[in-house]
């Protein structure tokens, strides 16, 4: 397939101004600059498997043409989400004949490479492994999580990242400036902090930044983009958030971490991405309750109570206006005093109830409510209300009483925040 078998004067800017060699392509200096992984296996055209991951428009597909284009190998592309077994391994029988009797290299696409499912992964592993075709995949997600353990084993996992805002840059004012894929033809500017908002927005992605430049460019009046184009172009924000993907778990990762560290501003810009992205904000709240109790625990048992009461909050009250309890929340459990007694306290004690032998409960511990429990001692010398000064049996020393079983006499779990500091 070569790159511009289409009508690129209809085609999106963004499809437009793919780079078509290494030299062109903005960013991911890591795996392309001078003597760097995929650098090398294109200069000396030793193309392996290999899954990118990362963000969206951090140039995953891109890269993948150009290896393709700079190889001169046969470049298939689909996508996991309509793909099936069928069309897999029709690709695979023509890239054997290719192979077999033209010695064309086939390099086989997968965008979205998470969505398939075992089945359809197990169809590639003999083919990746015999060089048949060579598998480049394109994930979002975490592959350990989403690929089958075989098919990571015979690829690389290469990570991108999300773009800087220099690369960002780069990329629109290449845009603007290119005469036969740009807008350079029809002369177009930009207003500073038109730029400076666009490139910001972009969050990274530079599919988003080149889309809204295009849509903002059919705005302009004067052949100028101004701050108000940018803005109707962009009508909000996109914030990456898949709720049941990595960046769902790592930001709320980062919520907990920030509020453990007392990093309250911190702490408020992740509650904030994630009631932007339309996470639901019960499962922040049941989140703030796990915290309460697991970091700060006794040394301000009031911060059980407040997480409770918001999650109950945030439950009757609905969103938006459950924004601002969250956020009172987030604030006063980022500052409270920490500590983590009770928590390395039951740790402990679970440890020992599963690996230690469970002995007997001593005898003054249990119920008697038989005479035959009582003649066996069942209950005998228990004194109910030890911390009295006063009972019933004067002679009773209380401090004598044993309550752990024979094998832990002595054990200590649980070390009271407030009596060590």
């Amino acid at each position: 397939m070569d790159l511009f078998d289409q009508n690129w004067e209809n085609a999106p800017l963004a499809e437009r101004m793919r780079p078509t060699k290494i030299a062109d392509f903005v960013g991911q200096s890591h795996l392309i600059s001078q003597g760097k992984i995929l650098e090398q296996a294109i200069r000396h055209d030793s193309i392996f498997s290999m899954i990118f991951w990362g963000p969206p428009g951090s140039g995953k597909t891109t890269l993948a043409r150009i290896i393709a284009q700079e190889t001169k190998s046969k470049f298939i592309k689909i996508s996991a989400v309509t793909s099936n077994v069928a069309e897999i391994k029709k690709i695979i029988a023509k890239a054997q004949e290719d192979q077999k009797f033209y010695t064309i290299r086939t390099i086989l696409f997968i965008d979205e490479i998470h969505r398939f499912n075992k089945a359809q992964q197990d169809v590639l592993l003999p083919h990746v492994e015999k060089g048949t075709i060579t598998l480049i995949g394109a994930t979002t997600e975490n592959p350990s999580f989403e690929v089958i353990g075989p098919l990571l084993s015979r690829s690389r996992v290469l990570k991108l990242e999300a773009l800087a805002e220099e690369d960002i840059k780069s990329i629109v004012n290449r845009a603007l400036k290119n005469i036969d894929l740009g807008l350079g033809k029809k002369k177009i500017k930009i207003a500073s902090k038109a730029f400076l908002t666009l490139v910001i927005s972009a969050n990274g992605d530079a599919r988003f930044a080149l889309n809204t430049l295009e849509i903002a460019a059919s705005f302009a009046k004067k052949k100028t983009i101004n701050l108000e184009d940018i803005k109707s172009a962009i009508q909000k924000r996109i914030n990456y958030f898949d709720k049941k993907g990595d960046y769902h778990y790592d930001t709320i990762s980062a919520f907990i971490k920030s509020m453990r560290g007392g990093k309250t501003d911190a702490a408020l810009h992740y509650l904030a991405r994630m009631i932007d992205a339309g996470e639901d904000p019960i499962f922040i709240a049941r989140r703030m309750v796990i915290f309460a109790s697991e970091d700060i625990g006794n040394n301000q048992p009031t911060a059980l109570v407040l997480a409770t009461s918001t999650m109950q909050a945030v439950h009757m009250i609905g969103m938006p206006e459950a924004t601002l309890i969250l956020a009172q929340c987030t604030a006063y459990l980022a500052e409270c005093p920490k500590s983590i007694a009770s928590t390395e306290a039951i740790s402990q004690a679970l440890s020992d109830v599963k690996n230690q032998t469970l002995e007997a409960i001593p005898l003054h511990l249990r119920n008697a409510p038989t005479k035959l429990m009582k003649e066996f001692g069942y209950g005998k010398g228990h004194v109910r209300y030890p911390w009295m000064t006063e009972n019933n049996d004067k002679s009773l020393k209380v401090s004598s009483l044993e309550y752990m079983p024979k094998n832990l006499i002595g054990k200590k779990y649980y070390k009271n925040p407030k009596k060590s500091t």
